[in-house]
Formats: C-alpha cells, sequence, structure tokens
C-alpha cells in the first residue's frame, strides 16, 4: 500500500507489492493447512505425535506470531492512510472492519466452544465411569468366552462316554454321531502317546493335524476333560474365522482291561462371528483408551494452539481481503464519485473510465455509457418534449373545432377541461365553471345527475361484461315544446380515462330527431292513403253514373262540360289508386320466403317481358354460367329486377337521341372468393346527384317529376329481407357521369357451399 495517487507511480512497485501480499497469503494459508495435516496424523498415531509434539507447537506459535504482526502492520498502514484523507480509506477501514468481524465473531465463538470442548469435554472422555465401562466389557466378554470353554469340556466328556465300549477301528461312525450331536466342526480321537485313530470333520483332509501338547495330556488325565480358546490373537476378520474352542475329555476304556491305554476325544468347535467381533472390539476400544489417556494433556494443547492458529487464519485472511479488495476499489470509486458529482451538476460530457477486464473497470464503463445515453436520452427527451407540444397543439386544434362536445371530469365530477364544441351545444360557458362540479352549471343539474348514475353503472359492471364505453341520448330542456328551439337532444358516450378520470363526449341530434318525427308524420300520412282508398272506387262510380243518367238530358255545351268533369275526377281517382296502391306495397311488404332459386333463370324470365322496349332503350344481359343456386323469393326478386329496369329505363330515356340509344345491361356474376353472387344493373343515364345519391335508398326520394320514390326504398327492403348487401354509385367514364349502376350481393345456398 502506499500513499502516492496511482497516476503518478509506476506500475513495477504496486504490482510487485501486491504479488509479495499474494505470495505472503498463499505461503501463510499453506503452513496453515500442512500442521492442521499434521495434527490430524500426530492425533492417531500416538508414537508420531509424542515425538513431533514440540515440533508442531514450535511451529504454531512462529505462524500465530507472524499473523498477529501482519495484522497489526496492516491495521497501522490503515490508521496512516485515513489520518492523510485519502480517497477510499474510510470504505478500506469499514471494509477491513467489516472483514474483520465476519472472520473474528464466528472463528472467536467457535475458538471459545472449542476451548471448551477441549479442556472439559476431552476430559470427559477419560472419565472413571468410561473406564470401568470398558473394563466391564473387557471381563464380560472373557467371562462369556469361558462359559463356552467350559461348556464345550463338559459335553466332550460325556460325548467321550460312547467311545468307551468302541475299538479303533469301527470309531469313526461314533465320532460322525458325536459330530452331529455337538455341532461341532472337528472330532478327532488321539491315542495315548499322540496318535491320530480316527478323525471326521476338518481334521481328515489335513496330512498332519496339530497334536496335543504332552502337557495337555497329562490335564486332561488329571482332569478328565479341559477346554481352550484359541485364534483370538489374529486381527480382523482373521479372527472371526479362527477364534475357535477346543476341548479334550479323557476316553476310558472299560472292555479293554487295566492295562489298556486311554484315548483323549479332541471336539473343535468355532465361535460366532458376532461374539468374537464384539469381543475384539472392547478389546480393541479399551487398549486405544488406556493410551489416548496417557497423553490427552499433550493433545489437550496442541488442539488449543490449533484453534488459536486458526483464529488467526482466519483474521488474517479476512483483514487482507478487505484491503486486496479496497485497494481496487478505490480508484474505480473515485472515479464513479467524480463522475456522480458532474451528472448532478448537470454535466454529461463523456466520462473517464479503466481499462481494466474486472466488474469495477466494466462499471466505469457502464457509467459512462451511462451518462452518454443520459445525453441523448436528454436529446430525445427535448425532441419528444417539442413534438408532445405540437401534438397538444394539434390535439388542442382538433378539440376546438370538433362539432361534438367533449368534456373531461373527474372521479368526483369536476370539470377537468371542455372544448368549445361543448360550449356551443349546452349553451352554457363551461370554461368558466373549470374545476367545479358539472351539477353547479345552470340548467345542467338533471343532466350532470344523469351523467354520473350512468358512469357508475358503467364502473360496476365494467369487469363483468368487459364493457369500454357506456352511450345513452338525453333530453335537455325536456319541459319546452318538442319543436322548440331551446329543446336539445343529445346522444352522448362515456369513457374511463387513465387517472380515473372520465371522458363525456356528446352530440346534438336534434335534427335527426327532427327528421325522425318528421318520417313517423310520413308514416302516419300513408296509413291515411290506406283509409282514402276506399271512397275513391263509389267516388269514380258515382261520377260515370251521373254522367250515364244526364248525358242525354243536357244540351251540347252542359254535355261536354259534363264529360269533361266526369274524365277528370275519375282521371284523378285513377292517380290517387295508383298512389295508394304505391303505399300499400311498401307498408305491406310480405316476410321473403327465402328457396333455392337459379338468378340467371329468373333474370331470363323478367327480360322476355322487355323484348319490345328496344326501340327507346336496349336492354342486355350478361350471365355467369357458373352462378350457383341462391336463397331467395322469386316473387319479391322479380319484383327488384323490375323496379331497376324501370329506373333504369326511365332515367335513360333522357339521354335518347335520334343518333344514340341508350343501353341498360343487366350483368350476373359468380365472386368465388366471398362465396357470393352478384346482379349488377347500368344504365346510361344522367346518373344521381350527390345529394340525392346519400339517400337514395329513403322513401319519397326522387328525380322523376311524378315519381314517388318508392322503387328503390322497395329494392332496399327487399334486399334486408334476402340479407344481400345493395349498392348504387355513379358511373364515371374519362371523368363524366355516365350513368348509374346498382347491384345486389346474395348469399348462396348452403348445401352448394359446403
Amino acid at each position: 500500500m502506499t500513499s502516492t495517487p496511482p497516476a503518478s507511480r509506476g506500475t513495477r512497485n504496486p504490482r510487485a507489492l501486491r504479488w509479495a501480499w499474494v505470495v505472503g497469503a498463499v505461503v501463510v494459508m499453506a503452513i496453515g493447512l500442512i500442521l492442521l495435516l499434521l495434527l490430524t496424523q500426530s492425533t492417531n498415531n500416538r508414537e508420531l505425535y509424542e515425538r513431533n509434539y514440540a515440533r508442531l507447537f514450535a511451529v504454531n506459535v512462529v505462524v500465530a506470531a507472524v499473523l498477529f504482526a501482519v495484522i497489526v502492520w496492516m491495521a497501522v498502514r490503515l490508521l496512516i492512510r485515513l489520518r492523510r484523507g485519502k480517497f477510499g480509506s474510510r470504505l478500506l477501514v469499514k471494509l477491513a472492519t467489516i472483514f474483520a468481524l465476519v472472520g473474528l465473531m464466528p472463528g472467536l465463538l467457535i475458538y471459545v466452544v472449542s476451548y471448551q470442548f477441549v479442556s472439559r469435554s476431552i476430559e470427559s472422555w477419560f472419565d472413571v465411569k468410561v473406564e470401568g465401562a470398558l473394563d466391564a466389557g473387557v471381563n464380560l466378554g472373557r467371562t462369556t468366552l469361558d462359559i463356552l470353554a467350559n461348556g464345550m469340556a463338559d459335553k466332550a466328556r460325556s460325548a467321550s462316554s460312547q467311545l468307551a465300549d468302541i475299538p479303533d477301528a469301527a470309531a469313526g461312525l461314533t465320532l460322525e454321531r458325536i459330530r452331529d450331536q455337538l455341532d461341532a466342526n472337528d472330532v478327532v480321537l488321539w491315542s495315548a502317546s499322540g496318535q491320530l485313530i480316527a478323525s471326521v470333520g476338518q481334521s481328515r483332509f489335513l496330512l498332519n493335524p496339530e497334536r496335543p501338547s504332552p502337557q495337555q495330556l497329562r490335564n486332561v488325565r488329571s482332569q478328565r476333560a479341559v477346554a481352550a480358546i484359541e485364534g483370538l490373537d489374529e486381527t480382523g476378520t482373521a479372527a472371526e474365522s479362527a477364534a475357535h474352542i477346543k476341548a479334550l475329555a479323557l476316553v476310558s476304556n472299560k472292555g479293554l482291561g487295566l492295562l489298556a491305554e486311554p484315548r483323549f476325544l479332541q471336539v473343535v468347535q468355532a465361535l460366532p462371528p458376532a461374539l468374537v467381533a464384539n469381543a475384539m472390539a472392547v478389546q480393541t476400544a479399551n487398549r486405544e483408551y488406556q493410551e489416548r489417556a496417557l497423553a490427552r494433556s499433550g493433545l489437550k494443547r496442541m488442539y488449543i494452539g490449533t484453534l488459536t492458529l486458526s483464529l488467526f487464519l482466519a483474521v488474517f485472511g479476512a483483514v487482507l481481503l478487505a484491503v486486496l479488495l479496497g485497494n481496487q476499489l478505490a480508484r474505480p470509486l473515485l472515479l464513479l464519485a467524480e463522475g456522480v458529482r458532474q451528472v448532478a451538476e448537470g454535466d454529461l460530457t463523456p466520462k473517464a473510465v479503466l481499462q481494466g477486464r474486472d466488474e469495477l473497470g466494466g462499471l466505469t464503463r457502464s457509467f459512462a455509457n451511462m451518462t452518454q445515453q443520459l445525453a441523448d436520452a436528454r436529446t430525445a427527451v427535448d425532441h419528444s418534449m417539442a413534438q408532445v407540444n405540437a401534438a397538444r397543439a394539434n390535439l388542442q386544434t382538433i378539440l376546438d373545432n370538433l362539432t361534438a362536445g367533449v368534456i373531461v371530469l373527474d372521479a368526483q365530477g369536476l370539470i377537468q377541461s371542455s372544448n368549445p364544441g361543448a360550449t356551443r351545444i349546452l349553451r352554457v360557458p363551461l370554461a368558466a365553471f373549470e374545476g367545479r362540479p358539472l351539477a353547479e352549471v345552470a340548467s345542467l343539474e338533471d343532466f350532470a345527475k344523469r351523467v354520473n348514475a350512468q358512469f357508475d353503472v358503467f364502473l360496476s359492471e365494467q369487469t363483468h361484461h368487459g364493457l369500454d364505453h357506456w352511450q345513452q341520448s338525453f333530453e335537455l330542456n325536456a319541459t319546452a315544446s318538442p319543436f322548440s328551439q331551446d329543446a336539445i337532444t343529445l346522444v352522448a358516450r362515456g369513457a374511463e380515462l387513465p387517472g380515473s378520470n372520465r371522458l363525456l363526449v356528446f352530440d346534438d341530434i336534434s335534427e335527426i330527431v327532427s327528421a325522425q318525427r318528421a318520417q313517423a308524420w310520413g308514416e302516419v300520412a300513408r296509413r291515411l292513403a290506406h283509409e282514402i282508398k276506399n271512397p275513391l272506387t263509389p267516388i269514380q262510380l258515382s261520377a260515370e253514373r251521373m254522367e250515364m243518367k244526364l248525358l242525354s238530358k243536357l244540351g251540347d255545351p252542359e254535355q261536354a262540360l259534363l264529360k269533361k268533369s266526369v274524365k277528370t275526377i275519375v282521371d284523378q281517382v285513377d292517380a290517387m289508386k295508383r298512389l295508394v296502391n304505391e303505399f300499400r306495397d311498401y307498408a305491406r311488404l310480405p316476410a321473403a320466403e327465402l328457396k333455392p332459386l337459379d338468378l340467371n333463370a329468373l333474370v331470363q324470365d323478367v327480360l322476355q317481358l322487355y323484348e319490345n322496349d328496344a326501340a327507346t332503350v336496349r336492354i342486355t344481359s350478361e350471365l355467369d354460367a357458373l352462378c350457383p343456386p341462391i336463397l331467395g323469393d322469386a316473387e319479391q326478386l322479380r319484383q327488384v329486377i323490375h323496379n331497376l329496369l324501370q329506373n333504369a329505363q326511365d332515367a335513360s330515356e333522357a339521354t335518347r337521341r335520334p343518333d344514340f340509344v341508350p343501353e341498360v345491361t343487366l350483368r350476373t356474376q359468380w365472386v368465388s372468393a366471398a362465396q357470393r353472387v352478384r346482379l349488377v344493373v347500368r344504365d346510361q343515364g344522367t346518373g344521381f346527384p350527390d345529394h340525392i345519391l346519400k339517400r337514395a335508398f329513403e322513401p319519397y326520394v326522387t328525380t322523376k317529376s311524378r315519381g314517388t320514390g318508392l322503387g328503390l326504398a322497395v329494392v332496399k327492403k327487399i334486399a334486408d329481407e334476402h340479407g344481400a348487401r345493395i349498392d348504387v354509385s355513379n358511373r364515371v367514364v374519362d371523368g363524366a357521369v355516365d350513368g348509374a349502376q346498382v347491384s345486389l350481393s346474395f348469399a348462396i345456398e348452403t348445401s352448394v357451399a359446403g
């Protein structure tokens, strides 16, 4: 560590110092690990432990002293840096303290617990009760083996009586029986001189089985039977398989006389492996216990020394890591601190970076990239704010010029903003009421209450039904006459805006309602026309009867007047009948009965009625043979074709000249992409004016001087009954209107479509 800034020093000394730190840390750590390994080896080997105890203890003391000196030196260096006020010193002190506490506190806790364990628990290992228990276990094993041996001796003595009268040549079968009775591994019959007479079991396969010693034979003569445990001197699994009881019993020869030599019965039975293993384990544990009891004081000192060394290693490693990491963090943090200060002052110019490959170098680069991105973002924000301001100005201009009224309310019903359209429709200066409830506006109390109720219902049902808006009509100044200029009919639409604000958009449909009322009065007039039809026939008959009765009784002048008057009455009655019939046909159009229908055949059938009209207007047809059957009512579609052809003829006659005969074209077309059949009627008339084109399918809208305007209305009504799409347009050729075109699109039969 050095107090000189990195910019004024070379890279050799700091790098050499860093390598010295690393090498020293590795060496110390290696020494500590070696000591721990030696401790493990020595505690498991009493001789090695006793021989190297002094050396291990000395090395422990030296390493602990070195570590303590290094820790003190590092602490002094940190204090010097802190007093000089070098940047990062406080961070280094904090890191060193944190790492030291992280290493010291757990290590100290483990040290205290381990010290108590070593100083107290190890002593408990060598308690008198433990030693007595081990001795008792050893004695128990010996007693058990002695009991087994004595039992086998008694059994061998009892079994020897079976050989008393058996000669040597026939002793084999008796030995087999004795072996089975005693569950023995080996049964041998020996002579007094130690010669093998007969054997069964394992010894029969041996060329030179082990003979009893003279001392054993003398003991048998004096005690009648002896037994011994053999094979326990082996170790491991060999002892379990080799341990056995060998019993010798004297066989008395009753039938051979007093001078006959005695014989000896030897019985060998293997000990149970579990019993042998337990006896060996108790014996081994007792031996190791005695060995460790002799070295427990030295073992305790070695454990305490090693624990102390481990504590120093932990603290040393923690402080070393704190210093190394602190040095690595100091320089990047200095750059970051300076950069943060500049950014806080609003300076987003490019910042200095470190070229290291670690995360801290990457952090400085990321900070530099961030400042560059902030600079770019500031430019983008400025540009976006300019666009937002422009868009806001455009939106305000649009709102100011909207014919519809727009009001923004908050959740409490306070007016946040409104456009001039709302002021014009409601005839109230809403801008003066911003920030106040809509209900406080004069003449809008009931409207505000109903609007708030609609929003409450909408918000309560929004989550259940997935609604995004509500729509409702309102009557303002309903107490006035419906035809008064003060009565206003509004259609309003509401939706929820972000932030719990509410958007209310409404429009004045008073004129539309007036038109609907006018249409309703027209319906009343048509119904009255039906009532008018009833007296028309009596009027016509009465006029004709008057002519018949009075014509012969009047003079010539009066006859002429009578004929003219009667003719006028009859003509007007016929005209009224035609008008009433047209009203009746439109109002009482029956429901369509949709059946499979060949549209081409129907068109050809209708065109036969117009074959004689070719002198005034030529009618041609273009029928698509690929057209499949459609679903339609033949009578109603026949009326549709008639109405379209008559309108086309009437429109085309206005353009007829001696050198030009207009043409009406009737065409069918199969549109496979849409699975529909199209019927098109085109003429070469003057077309529809713009104001008529938009309302061509409304009743009483016509360009004819004597027409009722019900022709296309009937066509539209029949098309709706058939679910057909209908369209009317002017045909434009070279920029000029060249007649009109009406097209209908019919659905085909379902079986054909499938």
